[in-house]
């Protein structure tokens, strides 16, 4: 398989975004915020390529203003779109004041790499391209150098797991074997808060990241090999994903009129009352529990265990839950002979020990799951979504 560290992080964060990204290639334009990313890069790299005859700061923001994109391709509000050029042009600014092109001994940018994966349980060869912001040249050895525009800025732990970065040490790895993983420094350099990030890995760090990477490719193959449906994980990131009038996560927001599918319109009438339902039990419950307490302190306060109204008897009991130590217990029961026979498997211990596990571990696990039933859920949120007028899904702008 070939694939990339973008096309593995969209697998883990939405498998049914893989499926119609990768899987179905079907074409989207990219949402406001990577636009945007991609020409603060695309100037960055500007910036570091005229060496020596660096641009001036002014000549780099003259580079930004000239490459900013149309309104066909940046389809925002006149307000929004002053917001993005100003948001970018402060970035620039303050990475100028602090990181003036000259002090740097920058080896190459956006540099393409591919590292081969191999499985040789299953006695198979994967390609993992990517393509690096920048890399230096250090005292103690290179650091990469990765861009981002985004927000957030991560906790140093998050940085220390990142894959990303780890898919970067092995990307350095394989273009130069001779430099030892310890010698590369990895970095995050958010833009809007003029921090960098950084991290080390270790060659036996290297070997997890491949590891991990050939049990995401093996959930991946599992899947199509299944020839079922990737399934839809929706979140916070659905907000900008272009693919909602396909995804059933999504699609019914996207529905026909009721007045052009007359079927929709019971259907409607049958949501509306599930919630208005849902909504007098959620109230029914929580006052029910009030009264469970006022009643509770009652027959506490007056001696009674059991209280009688015209519609039946409530009783109040005490009711008690122990927990074995099993320590002791095992000192029972090992002499016994008996002890394994109390052991029972852990599948929430389970779970949580996959992820220290090798990749081939994995795989032979998840190959040992025996299906048991499959039933459907239906789980209700009263969080109100914007009627189907109101969203337009990007694919509307590329079908256009």
């Amino acid at each position: 398989m070939r694939t990339s560290y973008s096309a593995l992080e969209t697998y883990k964060l939405c498998p049914r975004k893989y499926q119609f990204q990768e899987l179905e290639r079907i074409k989207a334009p990219k949402p406001p915020a990577a636009i945007f990313g991609t020409l603060v890069h695309k100037t960055l790299q500007y910036l570091f390529s005229r060496d020596p005859l660096f641009p001036t700061l002014d000549e780099t923001i003259s580079y930004f203003r000239a490459n900013w994109p149309p309104y066909e391709k940046f389809p925002l509000a006149d307000s929004e779109r002053a917001l993005y050029q100003e948001a970018g042009e402060q970035m620039l600014r303050n990475f100028y004041a602090k990181n003036p092109p000259w002090n740097f001994s920058v080896v190459d940018l956006e540099s393409h790499f591919e590292v081969l994966i191999e499985d040789p349980r299953r006695k198979d060869t994967h390609v993992l391209a990517g393509r690096i912001d920048r890399i230096d040249k250090t005292e103690d050895g290179f650091e990469v150098i990765d861009y981002k525009t985004n927000r957030k800025l991560p906790s140093q732990a998050a940085v220390d797991s990142n894959l990303q970065l780890a898919v970067y040490s092995l990307g350095l790895a394989r273009r130069w074997p001779h430099v030892a993983p310890e010698q590369v420094t990895l970095s995050l350099y958010f833009l809007k808060h003029g921090e960098k990030l950084s991290t080390r890995r270790t060659a036996e760090a290297n070997e997890g990241t491949r590891d991990q990477i050939l049990g995401t490719i093996a959930e991946i193959q599992g899947g199509i090999a299944s020839a079922k449906p990737f399934e839809p994980v929706p979140g916070a990131w659905c907000a900008t994903c272009p693919y909602q009038k396909q995804c059933p996560a999504w699609k019914h927001l996207y529905r026909a009129s009721a007045a052009a599918r007359p079927d929709q319109a019971a259907m409607d009438a049958a949501i509306r009352e599930y919630f208005d339902l849902l909504k007098s039990q959620r109230k029914a419950t929580a006052r029910m529990a009030e009264l469970k307490g006022e009643i509770a302190d009652y027959m506490a306060r007056e001696g009674f265990d059991r209280v009688f109204g015209d519609e039946g008897v409530l009783a109040r009991s005490v009711q008690k839950r122990f927990a074995y130590d099993f320590e002791r217990v095992r000192a029972i029961l090992e002499p016994l002979g008996k002890w394994d026979a109390v052991l029972a498997a852990d599948e929430k211990r389970l779970k949580a020990l996959l992820a220290d596990l090798p990749a081939e571990a994995r795989e032979a696990i998840a190959a040992a799951r025996l299906p048991l039933r499959e039933y459907t859920v239906i789980s209700a949120s009263l969080k109100r979504v914007p009627k189907p007028e109101a969203v337009d899904s990007p694919l509307d702008a590329a079908e256009a």
